[in-house]
């Protein structure tokens, strides 16, 4: 009797992928007892026909090394993008702290959003609008979206309706958004709202690390300068 009617035949269990996966994994030497099984196996390929054990190992590497390139070149795309935009909020501070008024402050987030992020749009609402004006501030009352979309979170990112767009921007957004809830000294003031006319730009999963620091400092220096 050969191995193969041996192993069909052992304790009467018929022969099934299970059972040669298992005694493959449990016996890591079989190929190198039955080296010519090797060369002589031949696999279907749905791209290149028949192939051998060896050629079909071969080929799962190299793609294995063509996936790890991609990868690879992919994250320096994404550490290049992350460098870039740490230099610009690294330079927005400067310029933000240099401000001497909340006009001024708010002109500095207006350029910054629209000329040096390529975003479209740039409001500011405020809980207490009374204490200044500005093109930036939304003049309806956002209190409804603050509460609907802010009232657990810090930030909010994706779509929103056609009612609350036209209450902070007063027109359509045909991309997303973020909304970016302002507290100082656990004090709310209001929030930032930044549209893209890429719908897929502000998701859900963004990363909040920049964010978080941008809110804290935009916060702090909205209500020093609100405050004089």
């Amino acid at each position: 009797m050969n191995k193969k009617e041996q192993l069909t035949h052992t304790d009467d269990l018929p022969l099934t992928d299970e059972l040669v996966s298992a005694y493959l994994q449990d016996n890591p030497d079989f190929f190198k007892r039955n080296n010519e099984l090797m060369t002589g196996l031949r696999l279907i390929d749905s791209q290149r026909g028949t192939v051998s054990l060896v050629e079909r190992q071969q080929q799962q590497l190299r793609q294995k090394l063509h996936d790890l390139e991609d990868e690879i070149t992919q994250l320096m795309s994404i550490a290049t993008h992350n460098e870039n935009l740490f230099m610009l909020y690294s330079d927005l501070y400067l310029r933000l702290l240099d401000c001497q008024s909340a006009s001024e402050l708010l002109d500095c987030l207006a350029q910054a959003t629209i000329e040096l992020l390529s975003l479209s749009a740039f409001k500011l609402y405020l809980l207490d609008s009374d204490v200044i004006e500005h093109d930036c501030l939304s003049k309806n009352d956002c209190q409804g979206v603050m509460q609907n979309r802010l009232k657990n979170s810090d930030y909010y990112f994706g779509r929103l309706q056609h009612s609350e767009q036209q209450l902070i921007f007063s027109h359509n957004c045909t991309g997303s958004v973020v909304l970016v809830k302002l507290v100082h000294d656990d004090k709310e003031l209001g929030f930032l709202a930044i549209s893209s006319d890429d719908a897929h730009h502000f998701d859900p999963r963004m990363d909040t690390l920049l964010l978080s620091q941008f809110k804290r400092l935009v916060a702090k220096l909205l209500q020093q300068h609100l405050s004089l």
